[in-house]
């Protein structure tokens, strides 16, 4: 039976892996993130579920502690915000070349550098392009409520096990910070039967099992790659999310996720006040992304404002998305500083309507 409770999003995370069966979690503490892993330690998960909770010496350390339990097929998870996320991006790459599932936090905070601990959606790039070093893509999940950062927990995990892929849930200090009601899952028993991949000590008469990201030999590396790339193009087949909010007779359109797209249905509401029918796209999957969605729309409405909070990000793929055949722009806020509903409808009058 359902629970519910009154949470922080960072919190709600944490319930909600305890609650999903997660076998470990392996972090570093940074601002505005450190509620995950405090919470984490003080409900005492290994007393009720069997997981084990570590704060490792490093984000460095975090990151190959997740490689070495993905690799034995566990449920693990790590979460850190921009700076300890970029020192997390080698262990990344070797885990998607190695094929391993695992669940990655980051709660965004404003830079580049150390920035600020306010919340900043500027991390779009290192999310959806890789981050680190090869040609890999993370699956990447944007929640704009702590409803779905509870939610995505669950998802990221079955999605990350699917595909043999690390799943990110890409989310920032706003929302990582914000209290709301969260309907909680069931507690889930923690996994007794492990994938045959899985490195859980050789069997006699059986082969050891290797995981490795290393191919000396370029040929096979390519057709690796390729592998790669297919399974890709099977997570823009069948993984793409998004949610439409006053679409059907929308003149114009905003894209927004997360805390942005919250702000964009206030901003939507005033707009229609004012006669102007705007609607709202919010992508749930920031990768594979709606493109095919924002290209139908694109054929509709006569123009589309990104907002984001950073300096324009997520339009290069609206861009792209669309082929030229409307007008795009972007409108967007930095340094931690959280956009109003008002300035958005005016910077769409400005950049769009009368643009």
């Amino acid at each position: 039976m359902k629970e519910l409770k009154l949470l922080k999003g960072n919190e709600a995370i944490s319930e909600a892996a305890i609650r999903a069966g997660a076998d470990a979690y392996f972090g570093y503490p940074i601002t505005p993130q450190s509620e995950i892993l405090e919470y984490l330690m003080a409900e005492k998960p290994h007393e009720r579920t069997g997981m084990v909770v570590l704060q490792a010496e490093s984000e460095v350390a975090a990151i190959n502690m997740v490689y070495g339990g993905a690799a034995c097929g566990r449920k693990i998870l790590t979460s850190s915000s921009s700076p300890g996320i970029s020192l997390k991006q080698e262990g990344l790459s070797y885990i998607a070349g190695s094929e391993l599932p695992c669940l990655v936090v980051n709660v965004v905070r404003g830079g580049p550098g150390l920035g600020t601990i306010q919340p900043s959606q500027s991390d779009y790039f290192q999310a959806t392009k890789g981050g680190g070093h090869g040609d890999y893509r993370l699956i990447v999940l944007a929640p704009s409520s702590v409803q779905e950062m509870a939610d995505f927990v669950k998802l990221g995990f079955d999605l990350a096990f699917k595909y043999r892929n690390p799943a990110m849930i890409l989310t920032d200090g706003a929302i990582g910070q914000m209290m709301e009601k969260v309907w909680l899952e069931e507690q889930q028993p923690r996994m007794t039967e492990f994938p045959e991949w899985a490195t859980t000590g050789k069997k006699p008469g059986k082969e050891r099992r290797i995981v490795t990201s290393l191919d000396l030999d370029s040929a096979m590396q390519e057709k690796f790659n390729r592998k790669l790339q297919e399974k890709y193009r099977k997570m823009e087949e069948n993984e793409v999310r998004f949610e439409e909010i006053d679409c059907e007779d929308a003149e114009y359109l905003l894209v927004a996720y997360g805390t942005s797209a919250r702000i964009c249905q206030k901003s939507v509401k005033i707009a229609r006040e004012k006669g102007i029918k705007v609607g709202l796209l919010r992508p749930i999957t920031l990768f594979p992304f709606p493109k095919n969605k924002i290209k139908e729309m694109a054929g509709k409405v006569k123009g589309i404002l990104s907002v984001e909070m950073s300096a324009g990000q997520m339009v290069e793929d609206i861009r792209i998305s669309v082929e030229g055949k409307v007008k795009v722009d972007h409108f967007g806020r930095m340094g931690g500083i959280i956009h109003s509903s008002e300035e958005i409808v005016t910077a769409l009058e400005q950049k769009i309507i009368g643009g």
